[in-house]
């Protein structure tokens, strides 16, 4: 069966009509840019805030950790916590957080102020993430679920290849805190946006530790889980190096590597479309595919990404496979727990957010100890593992 047919919500009762919630999907879509853009655009500005704050790039780097690694706790915690308190109204609090948050950051006169702030960035990130990323089911018609999920995570994509380039040169051009006032600015234009288009969602399930616990008995959630975390770890235990692939193993001149990397977000923003449009007619045929084809580009950028040519062209086949991997798998999730999506995919958003780091983290140590070219292979093996795992989670008749 496909997507169109299983998808369900978790407030059956509750009508679902699919041109009147359009704007409230539009809305969590840009709530979801400016969630991206808020947790990465610190990579664009740490030399300036390092410099202003008295602290090293390294240390500065902290504002890019805290945030990730607060979410993935946050994202399971943030659910549980509030109970039964109606989706609309968390939802709300959330973007209000993140608009003080960003106030709070413009602000800091000290970098522990400043980190403090993020930890705050880090709660509003996991707990709206747990909540929009399942929200289509409850927004739009069944048929359109795919579609819906596909534009709320074009909010990253397009957080990605505009919204974190766009800040980090605003902050350049003006001040650092210009940058994060800006970004508080857009939070309350996103928090004005839900509080006129979102309708009311009460939590006909709330999230408790028992039912996250179910969860992983459920073998879709495990096959999502897993997949997820080596997709993901393995993602980025190699893009986070790729700026040096591309000059040391490709021979990339230095001035290229920005538009090569802006061409490997666009390709994203476009797979993570194409695969909301497959999805609707597979969700495990759609997943397989993207497995399959991460395990198949990763390395074999080792092979034919010699020459600059080659290079880009490996960069943007990644790209677009990897911008199908949060739709596809969100609608994995949705799918394989069509009456706990709040809960699956609240586990779902923290391990992707610990993946994250770890992939950073494990690609940092195998860098230093052994050579850049393993990161590639540590990738592709990941993928492949990943590709074996889908292959054989057929168990659930949803995933068809």
């Amino acid at each position: 069966m496909t997507t169109t047919n299983q998808t369900t919500t978790e407030a059956p009762d509750e009508p679902v009509p699919a041109r009147s919630r359009r704007p409230a999907v539009a809305a969590v879509a840009f709530g979801a840019f400016l969630l991206v853009t808020a947790e990465q655009l610190p990579i664009g500005l740490l030399t300036s805030v390092g410099s202003a704050l008295s602290v090293s790039e390294g240390t500065a780097g902290l504002m890019v950790t805290v945030p990730s690694l607060v979410a993935a706790v946050a994202a399971p915690l943030v659910p549980v916590l509030v109970g039964a308190m109606n989706r609309r109204l968390l939802l709300l609090g959330l973007m209000a957080l993140m608009t003080l948050a960003n106030v709070v950051s413009a602000l800091a006169p000290t970098f522990a102020v400043l980190v403090a702030s993020r930890v705050l960035v880090g709660i509003a990130i996991g707990g709206f993430w747990a909540i929009a990323s399942g929200l289509a089911v409850r927004l739009v018609a069944p048929a359109n679920v795919p579609r819906a999920t596909a534009i709320i995570f074009g909010g990253v994509g397009a957080a990605n290849v505009l919204g974190v380039p766009l800040g980090t040169l605003l902050g350049e051009l003006s001040d650092w805190r210009v940058a994060f006032g800006t970004l508080s600015a857009l939070a309350l234009v996103v928090l004005l946006a839900l509080l006129a288009v979102l309708p009311p969602l009460a939590a006909t399930r709330p999230v408790s530790p028992r039912l996250l616990g179910e969860q992983f008995g459920n073998p879709g959630v495990r096959v999502g889980i897993i997949t997820t975390f080596l997709i993901v770890t393995g993602h980025f235990s190699a893009y986070t190096f790729v700026s040096p692939a591309l000059q040391q193993l490709s021979g990339a001149d230095e001035r290229f590597v920005g538009p090569l990397l802006f061409g490997f977000g666009l390709a994203g923003m476009i797979g993570n479309f194409v695969a909301g449009a497959a999805l609707a007619r597979g969700t495990h045929r759609t997943v397989l595919l993207i497995t399959v084809t991460l395990a198949v580009a990763i390395p074999l950028y080792l092979v034919l990404g010699r020459g600059p040519a080659g290079g880009a062209v490996l960069l943007i086949a990644w790209g677009l496979a990897y911008g199908g991997v949060s739709v596809g798998l969100q609608t994995w999730m949705i799918n394989a727990a069509p009456q706990a999506v709040e809960a699956a995919s609240s586990l779902w958003v923290a391990v992707f957010n610990l993946s994250i780091g770890l992939g950073a983290l494990v690609g940092g140590v195998i860098v230093d100890q052994l050579t850049l070219q393993a990161v590639f292979g540590l990738g592709g093996a990941c993928a492949l593992v990943a590709a074996l795992a889908v292959r054989n989670a057929r168990t659930n008749e949803n995933l068809r």
